[in-house]
């Protein structure tokens, strides 16, 4: 094909080398300045993939546990009738399962060791409607729930703590005591331990428990569910449907979307998001602007052929444009290599990550402090095409002066000592 020469001279600038030392020096500079584009582009596709993998992460275990929506009555109390209640929310075409609860605060003890857990009253035929983890367990360990025969199920990482396994007793302390002629006392019940359940997410796994529904309201003395358990068709409308919700069921009680559940976890992953995204930029935005060193240098190196060039009759446009052409294939060069470097990484991190850990003999991720236990990526196209658009522009911007310089060299100065 027949391409403009500007496009030329700039493509053989771009690959220029072999020729002497300066222009060794002058490729090895701009080999770097690539290769910095490169590795900050890759470093900010995989850093916001792991970001973004780990919030999908645990936010699918999350709401293995939890329903995408609750509606609760004030201040711990029952809902007068939850049965209404749940029918006035199917109402909306959003929800598709609804499932009673009792939520409460306790101590769990057995001998002397003692631990505080989040106690989920539940019926195992309507829990599993709203819940996959109850769906998952419903044939198994939660089946075996059965009101008035007091068993419990433990989170997995609770009953190791405690040393617990299944059949052996453990005491619930009820928050709020019985008043005797002696005083006030706690209120504990005996509990079987039926089994243990994995959501895959610490937090639940180490400080939730559910018992029968109602085994719950005669240990936390309510007189019915303190609160329904809504699923939705689709998660991410949660917000929106809650605040429907809020509306169609009055002001007596309180709807509350999984999103604000967790409120202060999700909204420090985005500002951390925001704050790696805007430092690793400048990464490549430091990377980019080598790119006007490298023009300066060749600017200079360059100025006989300049000279040469407008005395055949080039403009000073087509000068410009010559050296925009080397900046911009080095910065499109450097940008496409980091997404393909960083793509490949941020697909294969479940292979990567275990291997260094192995030949380290290390843990990147302990259970106990980040939630999960291994690194998740997900690589988003809305991530991935802003970040390659941000790094083709900082590129493209730092040819432009030393472009501008290149059509101001005047030939005849430029040949004076040639």
């Amino acid at each position: 094909m027949n391409w403009p020469y500007e496009l030329q001279i700039g493509w053989r600038y771009t690959r220029a080398g072999r020729g002497g030392r300066r222009n060794r020096f002058i490729s090895f500079i701009s080999g770097v300045s690539m290769l910095g584009i490169a590795l900050g582009v890759a470093a900010l596709i995989i850093v916001l993939s792991v970001m973004n993998g780990f919030q999908r992460e645990v936010r699918d275990r999350m709401l293995s546990v939890i329903a995408h929506v609750e509606v609760l009555s004030y201040q711990g109390a029952a809902l007068p009738d939850w049965q209404a209640t749940a029918a006035k929310a199917r109402e909306n075409p959003a929800v598709v399962g609804a499932a009673p609860f009792v939520a409460a605060q306790a101590l769990v003890a057995r001998g002397e060791d003692m631990r505080g857990a989040m106690i989920r009253g539940i019926s195992p035929a309507d829990e599993a409607t709203v819940t996959p983890l109850a769906a998952e367990l419903k044939d198994g360990v939660l089946s075996r729930l059965k009101e008035g025969e007091w068993g419990i199920v433990l989170g997995i990482e609770m009953a190791r703590s405690l040393g617990v396994r299944e059949g052996d007793k453990i005491t619930l302390v009820a928050p709020s005591g019985q008043v005797t002629p002696a005083g006030v006392v706690p209120r504990l019940k005996q509990f079987t331990v039926l089994g243990t359940f994995n959501a895959g997410h610490y937090e639940y796994d180490s400080s939730m428990a559910m018992i029968h529904i109602e085994d719950a309201q005669r240990l936390f003395r309510v007189e019915a569910p303190t609160g329904v358990q809504l699923k939705l068709r689709d998660v991410h409308e949660a917000r929106e449907v809650a605040q429907q919700l809020a509306l169609s069921l009055g002001p007596d009680v309180r709807v509350r979307d999984w999103t604000r559940t967790n409120a202060n976890w999700f909204d420090a992953v985005q500002v951390e998001k925001r704050l790696m995204s805007i430092i690793l930029t400048l990464i490549v935005a430091v990377a980019a602007f080598n790119l006007v060193s490298t023009l300066v240098m060749t600017v200079t190196d360059k100025q006989a052929d300049i000279a040469i060039l407008r005395t055949l009759g080039a403009s000073p446009r087509s000068i410009m444009c010559i050296f925009m052409v080397q900046g911009a294939a080095s910065g499109v060069i450097g940008t496409f290599s980091g997404v393909a470097m960083g793509l490949v990484v941020a697909f294969n991190l479940d292979v990567i990550v275990p291997a260094i850990e192995h030949l380290l003999n290390v843990s990147f991720l302990p259970g106990s402090i980040y939630l999960i236990s291994h690194m998740p990526s997900d690589p988003q196209r809305g991530d991935i095409i802003p970040i390659a658009i941000t790094s083709l522009m900082l590129a493209f911007l730092a040819t432009i002066y030393p472009s501008w310089r290149a059509s101001r060299v005047q030939p005849a100065e430029a040949l004076r000592y040639e």
